[in-house]
């Protein structure tokens, strides 16, 4: 049955340029196309309270705990001798929101969101996107095909493991280290508290000696205080600016 379904999707369907692209994409043509396209539903397309439940906000919370799964065992039986505190650095680096927006990007993720969304673009909706097609490629195919999907087409392909164990991506605390060797002092002051996407969002600085030095806003205030960390760092000169990753509005 599912094979007459994937047929119909990639031949006969008005989506079937989608079923095309996703099949490119994900190495097999979906018989539940349906879920794929809300995979790339974003709430804020959402025009009435009716179609605001159908956006991609529950795919994503269930990509979200499969990813984070699939990664920790990834992790897991590649680091056989490595600690508890590793392995959750680790695996922090590869499913943060910066790590997944990068690799939406990579996928060619904003070519189909373009397509299925009637706003602007964020970087973080790239991130969502990722979380959401691993939660919809689960839905479609259980457990173990979606390893090896996450596996060999993210993981494999767009991260570099071995990189990321020598990249120190603790903004905040590499700030107060250099702060704190210089002679510094190093404060953070929530400037804003407000609505967007229909969630809280913050505003915070960054102050070095009562003086603020840079401002990022996030969805989570501890983001925020790393992403204001970061531009500090590039503002005095200890990363350059090639090592700043531009944050979304």
């Amino acid at each position: 049955m599912r094979f007459i379904f994937r047929f119909y999707n990639y031949f006969i369907s008005e989506d079937k340029e989608l079923a095309k692209r996703l099949r490119s994409l994900i190495g097999f043509t979906p018989a539940n196309l349906t879920t794929f396209k809300l995979a790339f539903s974003h709430r804020s397309s959402a025009s009435d309270k009716a179609y605001a439940m159908q956006n991609n906000e529950r795919l994503e919370y269930l990509g979200d705990a499969v990813l984070g799964t699939i990664v920790a065992e990834y992790l897991f039986k590649k680091y056989p001798n490595s600690d508890e505190g590793f392995l959750t650095k680790m695996r922090s680096k590869i499913v943060k929101r910066n790590a997944l927006n990068k690799i939406g990007d990579k996928m060619g993720l904003d070519m189909i969101l373009a397509e299925y969304n009637n706003t602007r673009l964020s970087r973080s909706m790239l991130g969502n996107a990722v979380e959401a097609l691993v939660g919809a490629i689960y839905l479609e195919c259980g457990y173990h095909l979606t390893k090896q999907f996450v596996v060999r087409k993210i993981l494999r392909k767009y991260v570099n493991v071995e990189e990321l164990e020598s990249f120190d991506d603790n903004y905040k605390s590499q700030l107060l280290e250099w702060c704190q060797k210089n002679g510094h002092t190093v404060a953070y002051k929530l400037m804003a508290r407000y609505k967007f996407e229909k969630r809280d969002r913050f505003k915070v600085a960054v102050l070095i000696n009562n003086e603020k030095v840079a401002t990022a806003d996030d969805f989570n205030k501890k983001s925020a205080e790393q992403s204001a960390s970061e531009r500090a760092m590039v503002k005095l000169g200890i990363l350059s600016e090639e090592d700043i990753e531009e944050e979304d509005e």
